[in-house]
């Protein structure tokens, strides 16, 4: 079983950038498509962006091509999200997620997702 710890929330200007990480412990990371998902207050929990086992990646519809960018490093058992030109609506709880499969399939089902980080909060002012 994999388990999720995510670390690089914080607060930051408007235009700002941020990295967050999501260490995974356990033997079955490189085998998992990974997912970071977001809850803004007063709103449900949203996919942000989804990378395969293979390093396909794939971005939600809400988010402005090109302003995050998903990754891992699999010798690091770690999944990155880098997140630039940050606005105050980019202001959440950020999670990080396991799949139960390999590939982009299900994405925004929760359901698909069987291990869950604690969440890490950024917050981005105006």
């Amino acid at each position: 079983q994999v388990q999720l710890v995510e670390s690089g929330g914080g607060s930051v200007q408007a235009g700002g950038s941020l990295r967050l990480s999501c260490a995974a412990s356990g033997r079955t990371f490189s085998s998992k498509a990974m997912g970071w998902f977001r809850q803004a207050p007063g709103k449900e929990r949203e996919l942000v962006a989804v990378i395969s086992n293979g390093g396909s990646t794939y971005y939600a519809d809400s988010v402005t091509k090109g302003q995050f960018t998903i990754a891992r490093d699999n010798a690091k058992n770690t999944v990155y999200l880098q997140m630039s030109s940050l606005k105050p609506e980019d202001t959440a709880v950020y999670y990080c997620a396991a799949s139960r499969w390999g590939g982009l399939v299900f994405l925004s089902r929760e359901s698909t997702y069987d291990t869950w980080g604690q969440g890490t909060q950024v917050t981005v002012s105006s």
